[in-house]
């Protein structure tokens, strides 16, 4: 069966996650636990042998592109950058921490956190209809791309919860069900028959847990 599998790859910890602070295209670095969770995620892929990624991609945000050079490192694999698989970008909501951002725009963190999918962050903001068709769209031409082989992607949170969300057939304004820790490993499956979760949010390789900044409802 020519299926293409995909390890996707939230990137490691950065001082702005430890913060619960919103991060969308501002490029920020890792912090020396996002380096450490890297490199024992990259030791975990490595481990697999055969089982293992082919092919690595990264968001060529600073916090993505740290945490594939682990794996670059560790599987010797070029890494290939793709703006489409950046996070969403928040607008005005960049720089704040989620209850800054309550406080100070009632209004807009209403329709952010109810997910309202055609509202967009003012100040360049995406909306969640505009940030799936990029992310989605991407990630087909992936599959395409390649059929038979194993792909890492190192990503960010919200392109994750787009992931999930496409391959599960939910819509946009679902209360978000799953987790999306730090160096989290996801496994999808694309072929002939659809798209389907192999397993999602991995931390086995990690010594200690990982950061999920959002609470579940």
């Amino acid at each position: 069966m020519n299926e293409t599998r995909f390890c996707l790859i939230r990137h490691g910890e950065t001082p702005w996650n430890a913060e619960r602070r919103i991060q969308g295209h501002t490029d920020i670095g890792l912090d020396p636990e996002g380096v450490h969770q890297a490199d024992l995620a990259a030791r975990w892929l490595t481990a697999l042998g055969e089982r293992g990624p082919q092919v690595l991609y990264s968001s060529d945000l600073l916090r993505a592109r740290k945490t594939a050079e682990a794996l670059t490192h560790r599987l010797s694999l070029p890494e290939r950058h793709l703006p489409e698989m950046r996070e969403r970008r928040y607008g005005l909501f960049e720089g704040l921490t989620y209850d800054e951002a309550r406080q100070r725009y009632p209004d807009d963190y209403a329709a952010f956190e109810h997910r309202q999918p055609d509202y967009a962050f003012p100040q360049g903001g995406e909306s969640l209809t505009v940030f799936s068709a990029r992310v989605v769209g991407c990630l087909q031409r992936l599959a395409a791309l390649h059929a038979g082989q194993t792909v890492a992607l190192v990503t960010h949170g919200g392109v994750l919860d787009i992931v999930n969300r496409f391959v599960r057939g939910n819509p946009l304004e679902l209360p978000r069900d799953f987790h999306i820790p730090n160096t989290g490993l996801n496994w999808v499956v694309a072929g002939p028959a659809g798209w389907h979760i192999e397993s999602w949010a991995e931390t086995r390789h990690l010594d200690h847990g990982a950061l999920d900044e959002l609470d579940l409802v």
